[in-house]
């Protein structure tokens, strides 16, 4: 029997190659270097093969469901690849689509200019959440009523925002068939979020208050654990950006000479480029990550896979240990410094902007990750004097980012 770890370390060779699963099931390996779902199988007296996709397109565990209903299928007394063609010819002659032909069509076209992540986790939000409902329906045969009993099916399991974006995703796809000639109209835009799921009031992330910051920033100076978990967590205090702006930070993106980092706008949450300026104690901090990372490209690489981030659960158990579960996060570091930068005085709109909140328009965003520049750097370097301070109990010391 396959398992996943050997269809993940088998490698191309001189020829194409089958690695065996279990009733006929291979997985053929190209000597190109693809991995290819077949299954080998008679039906009266004939030798036949039937193609499942590819991997990891198509997972060991979905194979192998694909594999025992077409085995049924056989047992029947039904031809399954024979059975295949003909809805296929069906399709063609009748001109109308499964929802999840049309949903892959719609993915191909819209894949292009989001990120690998963003593509890679809405294609699996389908395919875990709309397509068990829809997948199989033709799409000029799906109502309004299906589309809202597949949303709140989803809402039930307690998944309020996969829900939503259920929902979103299916009307993006249907506009799609409506404009390609593939459907008539779009069912879902009938629908309003509001109309079927609950609403729920809007939660601020977990954060200490400016009292107990100080007990905080000394409980992270002591922390026991890794080095680069505590200098990721003293960063996310100096510079305040998104925790995952933080750990999937990359060596290329920074000007340490000119005290600089540059955040490419596909990391960003809006989509546009932003600055970070480097106060003296960030690029201290910085300079122990360059030792600690090596090589890597990767800031802060991880544990077990060096090649990927650091997990964002990485700082959340970090905080834990620490006695803050529940009352502090990573995302917290942005709403104290946005509290008491605005208590000390700081203009708005350059903490707003270093906050890298949602601009008004896209031509605004490629102005504004530059606009006020020089006078956020002296708020990000007032802004880190102020917790060295708050730190040591009020007594300025000179900056020691700790051992490594």
């Amino acid at each position: 029997m396959l398992t996943d770890t050997a269809i993940k370390r088998a490698a191309a060779g001189d020829r194409d190659y089958k690695m065996a699963d279990a009733g006929g099931l291979f997985l053929l390996v190209t000597k190109a270097g693809g991995k290819l779902w077949r299954w080998k199988y008679r039906f009266e007296g004939k030798e036949k093969k039937m193609s499942f996709g590819q991997y990891p397109e198509v997972t060991l565990a979905e194979v192998r469901a694909l594999h025992a209903s077409a085995r049924r299928m056989l047992a029947s007394g039904v031809d399954p690849m024979g059975q295949r063609n003909a809805e296929k010819r069906a399709i063609r002659e009748s001109n109308e689509l499964p929802f999840r032909m049309v949903a892959f069509k719609w993915h191909e076209h819209w894949k292009d200019g989001n990120s690998s992540h963003h593509v890679k986790a809405t294609w699996s939000r389908l395919k875990t959440n709309v397509f068990p409902a829809l997948g199989d329906r033709l799409i000029t045969e799906i109502q309004a009523p299906e589309i809202v009993a597949m949303v709140k099916a989803i809402q039930d399991r307690g998944k309020l925002d996969i829900a939503k974006r259920a929902l979103e995703t299916t009307g993006q796809i249907f506009r799609y068939a409506v404009a390609h000639g593939l459907a008539q109209r779009n069912p879902a835009s009938d629908i309003k979020p509001g109309d079927i799921l609950k609403s729920r009031q809007k939660e601020n992330h977990a954060r200490v208050d400016a009292k107990e910051l100080p007990a905080l920033l000394r409980a992270i100076e002591i922390y026991q654990g890794k080095h680069i978990t505590r200098l990721a967590m003293k960063l996310l205090a100096m510079t305040f950006v998104r925790t995952s702006e933080l750990i999937g930070a990359r060596w290329e993106e920074f000007d340490l000479e000119a005290s600089r980092w540059n955040i490419p706008a596909e990391r960003m949450k809006m989509k546009t480029p932003h600055i970070v300026p480097l106060s003296r104690q960030a690029l201290d901090v910085f300079a122990l990550l360059k030792d600690l990372s090596g090589n890597n490209d990767l800031v802060f690489p991880g544990e077990r896979n060096e090649s990927k981030p650091m997990s964002n659960n990485t700082i959340l158990l970090a905080l834990k240990r620490m006695g803050y579960g529940g009352i502090h996060t990573g995302h917290g570091f942005r709403g104290v410094a946005s509290t008491i930068l605005h208590e000390q005085g700081w203009p708005h709109e350059h903490i707003e902007l270093q906050l890298a909140h949602a601009p008004r328009n896209a031509v605004s965003a490629a102005y504004n990750h530059a606009l006020y520049l020089e006078p956020r750097t002296k708020m990000m370097e007032a802004w880190s004097d102020f917790l060295e301070i708050t730190q040591r109990g009020g007594k300025m010391i000179p900056f020691r980012a700790g051992v490594a």
